[in-house]
C-alpha cells in the first residue's frame, strides 16, 4: 500500500473529528492509544457475562485484573490477584488463595466473598452465555468461602487444568471476578454494570461506539502494597480505526501506538514512513504465531454438508500452501492437525500424523471429485457440479474485521469454484459474526478458530467438539463449542474418548495414543477443516512508548486485546 500525503492528511482528520474524546488535560506523550478492531455496540454496558465484545476495549486490559496469567514464554502460571491455587490428589477439589490488600477502585476490599458470589452467579444462571461462565457452570459443583482470602472449589469431575483453564488467561480472557457489593441484588442477565469498577490501575472515564478512555488511578492497591509500581501511562485509549489502511495511516503518523493485524506489505509501508514502528520479529516473517489456528467450520445439519463424504471432499480441495502464500504472504505455515504447532504440542501432533491422519499442504482434487460424484453429482457445462437440476453451492460467512479473514476465504472460495463447487463469501460485521452467526449455527460454512484452546495439552481443544455441547440450530451453543452441531455415532465415540482424557494429567503417557484414537473420528467425518496456523503481524510504535513485547523481550506474548495486557501496560516506559 502507498501511504500518500493525502491519505495521511485524511487520517489526521479522523482524530481531529474525535476531539471531544481526547481531552487536553493529558498530554499525548502520557497517553497510550490502542487500535480497536470493532465497533462498541453498547458502550454503556459492561456486563461481560451476557455478550461478546464488552471487555476488549480496555475493560479486561486495564480495569479488570485476572487471578493468574499464563506466561507463554516460560509456561509458568504467574500470580496476580491470586497467589496460589492447589488441587487435591484426585484433581476434584481446588483451593484458591487470594492476595492480601487488594481493593476495588471505590475502596472496598476484594476478597473471597467476591469470588464466591461471582462463581455462584455463573452457576445459578444458565442465561449467562459467555464461554467462561458456561465453562464454570459445567465444571464446578460447589464453591465456598474458607476465610477472607481462601476459596474452595469442588468440581463435577476431575480436572487437572482447572486453574489455568478458567483463571489463567490461557486464551484471550479468564473468568472475571465482579464486585459483590455492586452486583448483589441485581439481575445478572440484564444488569449493565455502568459505570463499571475494577481492581486495576485504571478507571473508566468515558466511552462511545468508536472509543473508550481509561485514566490512571494513583490510589491503585498494587502500588500501595508494593505488588508493582504504578504504570507509566496516565491515560489509555482504545480507538476504532476502521480497517487496515486507516490503522496504517494512524500509526505511521503517531496517532496510535499499536495496531491490529496488518499484511507484510502494509508493515513495510508503515516502517518506510515511520522507522520507530517495530513488530514481534525485526525481520521477515515479522509475525507472532497466534495459538488460535484457523479453520473452516461446517454446519453438519445442513444438506449436503450433513454428509461426511461431502465435507471430506471440501477438505481435499483446500490447498493450504496457497492460502499461506497468497493470504498470509508467507508469514505462517499450513496446519498439520487441529492443534497449534507449539513445541509442547508435538507429542500429540506426531501421534496423529503417525496414525495417518495428518493433513496435506496441497490439494487432491481427484479425491474430492470421486467423493462428490459418489454422492450423485455430475459437472455441468459451466464446470459446476449439479444434482437433480440444482447446482452444488455453498455460502461461507466470514468476519469482516480483518483482511486476514477475508483474504483467506477469498482464496478458499476461488479453490472451491475451480473444483466445481459454486462458492461465495458472505462478509459480516464482527458483532454480528460472534453474536448471531457462529453461536446460533446460522451458516453453512464459516471461517473460524473455534478449536482454539490447547497450548500445552490436547484436551482443551478437543473437548470443544464433544457431543454434549450440541444444541439445535437457533439456540446458542455453550461457549461457542461445537457450533457445527456434530452429533453422529462417530461424534459420540469421539466424546467418550475425550471425556476419559479429561481426567488425566497433561503429561500422562497415555494421552498421545488416546488423541490419535479420538482423532480418527474427526478425520473420518470432518466437522471442521483445519487450514493454517495463525500469524499476527502487530505493529508497535516506539515514538512515545518502549517496552513492547518482542521475540527478544518476550516477557509474554503481544496480543494486546487479551486479559494479560496488564503486563504489557506495566512494562511500558516513555521513550523520552
Amino acid at each position: 500500500m502507498n501511504l500518500t500525503k493525502a491519505a495521511l492528511l485524511g487520517s489526521a482528520v479522523v482524530l481531529m473529528a474525535e476531539a471531544p474524546a481526547f481531552a487536553q488535560d493529558v498530554a499525548r506523550a502520557d497517553t497510550v492509544i490502542f487500535d480497536l478492531d470493532r465497533t462498541i455496540r453498547d458502550p454503556e454496558n459492561f456486563n461481560w457475562f451476557t455478550a461478546p465484545g464488552r471487555r476488549q476495549h480496555g475493560a479486561h486490559q486495564a480495569m479488570w485484573e485476572p487471578l493468574f496469567i499464563l506466561n507463554y514464554t516460560t509456561g509458568d502460571l504467574e500470580p496476580w490477584l491470586g497467589t496460589a491455587f492447589e488441587a487435591n490428589d484426585a484433581f476434584t477439589e481446588w483451593t484458591l488463595t487470594l492476595r492480601e490488600g487488594v481493593t476495588w477502585s471505590d475502596g472496598e476490599a476484594f476478597d473471597a466473598d467476591d469470588v464466591v458470589f461471582t462463581v455462584q452467579t455463573a452457576m445459578d444462571n444458565e442465561e449467562l452465555s459467555e464461554r467462561e461462565a458456561a465453562t464454570i457452570r459445567a465444571q464446578v459443583a460447589s464453591v465456598e468461602k474458607v476465610d477472607d482470602l481462601t476459596v474452595r472449589f469442588t468440581l463435577t469431575e476431575a480436572n487437572p487444568r482447572f486453574d489455568v483453564e478458567n483463571f489463567g488467561v490461557r486464551i484471550f480472557g479468564s473468568f472475571l471476578i465482579m464486585p459483590e457489593h455492586v452486583w448483589a441484588g441485581e439481575d445478572p442477565t440484564t444488569f449493565a454494570f455502568f459505570p463499571p469498577i475494577g481492581t486495576g490501575p485504571y478507571t473508566y472515564t468515558s466511552s462511545a461506539t468508536n472509543r473508550a478512555i481509561w485514566d490512571r488511578n494513583d490510589d491503585w492497591w498494587g502500588a500501595a502494597t508494593g505488588f508493582a509500581d504504578l504504570p507509566a501511562p496516565q491515560r489509555l485509549i482504545w480507538l476504532e480505526t476502521g480497517g487496515e489502511e486507516s490503522r496504517a495511516q494512524l500509526i505511521a503518523t503517531n496517532q496510535i501506538d499499536v495496531a491490529q493485524n496488518v499484511t507484510v506489505g502494509t508493515l513495510e509501508a508503515i516502517r518506510a514512513q515511520n522507522p520507530a514502528v517495530i513488530a514481534w520479529y525485526d525481520d521477515y516473517p515479522y509475525a507472532w504465531p497466534d495459538p488460535c489456528t484457523r479453520q473452516l467450520e461446517i454446519n453438519t445439519t445442513v444438506a449436503p454438508w450433513d454428509d461426511p463424504n461431502m465435507r471430506k471432499a471440501v477438505a481435499h480441495i483446500i490447498d493450504r500452501s496457497q492460502i499461506v502464500n497468497v493470504a498470509y504472504e508467507g508469514t505462517t505455515v499450513p496446519s498439520e492437525t487441529m492443534f497449534v504447532q507449539y513445541g509442547a504440542m508435538e507429542p500429540f501432533i506426531d501421534a496423529i500424523k503417525d496414525a495417518g491422519y495428518g493433513l496435506s499442504a496441497t490439494a487432491d482434487v481427484a479425491a474430492a471429485d470421486a467423493l462428490i460424484e459418489g454422492a450423485g453429482y455430475a459437472k455441468g457445462d459451466d464446470g459446476i457440479y449439479e444434482r437433480d437440476g440444482e447446482d452444488l453451492t455453498v455460502a461461507i460467512h466470514v468476519n469482516s474485521a480483518s483482511p486476514e479473514y477475508t483474504r483467506t476465504i477469498d482464496v478458499v472460495v476461488e479453490q472451491l469454484n475451480r473444483a466445481g463447487i459454486s462458492a461465495r463469501a458472505v462478509p459480516v460485521e464482527n458483532g454480528v459474526f460472534w453474536g448471531e452467526v457462529l453461536p446460533f449455527g446460522a451458516y453453512e460454512m464459516t471461517y473460524s478458530w473455534l478449536s482454539c484452546g490447547s497450548v500445552n495439552e490436547p484436551w482443551t481443544s478437543m473437548t470443544r467438539y464433544t457431543a454434549d455441547n450440541v444444541v439445535p440450530v437457533g439456540e446458542r451453543s455453550p461457549g461457542f463449542n461445537n457450533t457445527a452441531r456434530w452429533d453422529s455415532a462417530a461424534a459420540q465415540a469421539y466424546t467418550a474418548i475425550v471425556d476419559e482424557m479429561g481426567g488425566l494429567a497433561p503429561d500422562d503417557p497415555a494421552l498421545p495414543g488416546m488423541v490419535a484414537e479420538a482423532y480418527a473420528h474427526l478425520d473420518a467425518e470432518m466437522p471442521f477443516i483445519p487450514l493454517v496456523q495463525a500469524a499476527k503481524l502487530l505493529p508497535y510504535n516506539e515514538t512515545y512508548w518502549t517496552g513492547w513485547p518482542t521475540a527478544e523481550n518476550a516477557y509474554n506474548h503481544p496480543a494486546f486485546w487479551w486479559n494479560h495486557t496488564h503486563q504489557i501496560i506495566h512494562n511500558l516506559e516513555q521513550a523520552n
